[in-house]
């Protein structure tokens, strides 16, 4: 089954390009020139990954993506010509998965495009009808979801890589590179901030005080494991 990628852009230029080289690597691709065309071919034809521009017509990307975040978790590769660093922490933090710099090199877009969505349709055997509990937090691998007192806890598709990552090697501390090589999955060329975006997101979500998280802890100088912390 063809993976279905929505390409959002207003410069037609770039449009096509984004679309010949996809569609040569057997993606079927569609288009939306502003953000409210964006969205409403979100809710037509329900992509599989979105790769979206900041700058846009009518509603910007970073609205964009906090409307798609509403809705689905879908996969968001953020595209911008700003270098920033507020730019790409605020993307990550309205719940894109990953974002590229224009100009970019096709190879790594095409890269990155196929990596998330090996990770959005990985549902392999060794983890089929696993579920992992840590007290009265739960991550089910079959069913993409993760609950806490059995209340459904809304992760994008990168916060959840990640918990899943760190919960199957519980114990193990990882620092930001290896995060990204492991997580994300390429060779990533981002800044390490990255992570800790992701990281205090995840706190955010799963922790009940993220200042004194009881499951995702930092290690001084070295990076971040997944622990279960002593009730007292």
């Amino acid at each position: 089954m063809e993976n279905t990628i929505l390409i959002v852009d207003d410069e037609k230029p770039i449009v096509d390009i984004l679309k010949f080289n996809l569609e040569k690597e057997g993606f079927k691709t569609i288009a939306a020139y502003d953000g409210e065309e964006a969205l409403d071919k979100v809710r037509k034809y329900k992509p599989d990954l979105v790769l979206l521009d900041i700058m846009l017509p009518k509603m910007d990307g970073f609205n964009v993506c906090k409307n798609i975040r509403k809705d689905t978790n879908i996969p968001i590769i953020m595209l911008t010509a700003k270098e920033e660093e507020v730019d790409k922490v605020l993307g990550l933090e309205l719940g894109a998965d990953d974002y590229v710099t224009k100009p970019f090199k096709m190879r790594e877009l095409i890269a990155r495009v196929k990596a998330n969505l090996r990770r959005m349709n990985m549902n392999s055997d060794d983890i089929r009808d696993k579920v992992l509990k840590f007290r009265d937090l739960e991550i089910n691998l079959t069913k993409y979801e993760v609950k806490r007192k059995n209340q459904v806890i809304d992760l994008t598709n990168r916060e959840y890589e990640l918990l899943k990552f760190l919960a199957l090697n519980k114990g193990q501390v990882f620092s930001r590179e290896a995060l990204l090589e492991k997580v994300w999955g390429y060779e990533y060329y981002g800044d390490v901030r990255t992570v800790d975006v992701t990281i205090r997101r995840l706190r955010e979500k799963i922790e009940r005080d993220p200042s004194n998280p009881e499951f995702i802890f930092t290690k001084r100088g070295v990076g971040y494991y997944f622990s279960e912390k002593e009730l007292i």
